[in-house]
């Protein structure tokens, strides 16, 4: 069965009945990084399944199609990897985005089979902080009975993200086919109301945790950059969606993201960051656990998946 850009963006109405798990996927080494010492940790909450004009629709078609064959995609459909971040230390254990829970896609939301393979339970969390407010970020706080999973954790998440989603006419304003993503960014918001901490670009949000913002892909998705030393991960968020289009042309607007021409701009100061700093990243939708390094390959980019 196909399904359209519309029906994706119309979240559980348009996909939720749909069967899009196909085969089981293989489980991925556990990837980690040291920080000290502390460790991140690239937790997986399963995949999306997407049309493959999602984010390719509007592209030049000639060029795109040698992206791609470089790196082996083809096929109407994409299955981007959905890589959660933990940090575990001495005195919190901080979770960077909730994912998806039972609601909207059938082959994401499985969050907490991966906290359990960490001898972890949610109460253990202390922290969750947001990147964005999208579904495959955020719906995952709440359970198959719309109770907070996270009882004991903090939330965080940037102000001008907050303000956006919280705000009644953001339903009417950002387009019917992302009407749906707004409701239920309301609804899970307006359910740990009270539980949440705020902030903005260039804070440090816990002790050796800056936030970065990063909008374009939502009016105030924020990346974070986790240092101890000399050593750094970037919490990309969805700031570089994927790792091909995205590192090989990261100039092309990219229809996944809210604001196209911005999301670009982002990306490409963000990748210009990394590789200048020697930041590892931790990217949503990258592969092989998201973990990695970006470096400069010419007139492009390339993400080199590390077992750190």
């Amino acid at each position: 069965m196909m399904i359209d850009r519309r029906q994706v963006l119309a979240g559980l109405g348009g996909i939720g009945g749909l069967a899009l798990c196909g085969a089981p996927r293989p489980a991925l080494a556990r990837t980690a990084v040291q920080m000290g010492s502390g460790e991140v940790v690239a937790l997986s909450d399963g995949n999306l399944v997407l049309p493959f004009d999602f984010a390719f629709g509007d592209l030049p078609e000639d060029e795109l199609d040698l992206i791609l064959a470089r790196y082996g995609v083809s096929g109407d459909q994409l299955e981007p990897p959905c890589n959660l971040t933990l940090l575990r230390q001495e005195d919190r254990i901080v979770l960077f985005d909730a994912g998806s829970g039972p609601a909207f896609m059938p082959s994401a939301g499985k969050l907490m089979s991966s906290l359990e393979a960490e001898g972890l339970t949610p109460d253990d969390i202390t922290h969750v902080v947001f990147t964005h407010a999208h579904p495959d970020h955020l719906w995952g706080i709440l359970d198959d009975f719309d109770e907070p999973i996270f009882a004991n954790a903090e939330m965080m998440i940037g102000q001008d993200e907050w303000d956006y989603w919280t705000d009644p006419a953001t339903v009417d304003t950002i387009g019917e086919a992302r009407a749906s993503f707004a409701v239920g960014a309301a609804r899970r918001l307006a359910a740990i109301e009270g539980r949440v901490g705020f902030f903005k670009g260039g804070d440090e949000i816990l002790p050796g945790i800056m936030a970065h913002a990063t909008p374009g892909h939502t009016p105030g998705h924020m990346s974070f950059e986790i240092r101890n030393g000399g050593d750094a991960v970037m919490v990309g968020g969805d700031a570089i969606s994927n790792g091909h289009v995205a590192l090989a042309r990261p100039d092309w607007p990219s229809g996944a993201d809210q604001d196209p021409d911005l999301g670009a701009e982002t990306r490409m100061r963000l990748l210009d960051q990394l590789v200048a700093d020697d930041i590892a990243l931790l990217g949503f939708h990258l592969p092989d656990g998201g973990l990695g390094r970006v470096e400069r390959a010419g007139d492009y980019y390339q993400f080199t998946a590390e077992g750190m």
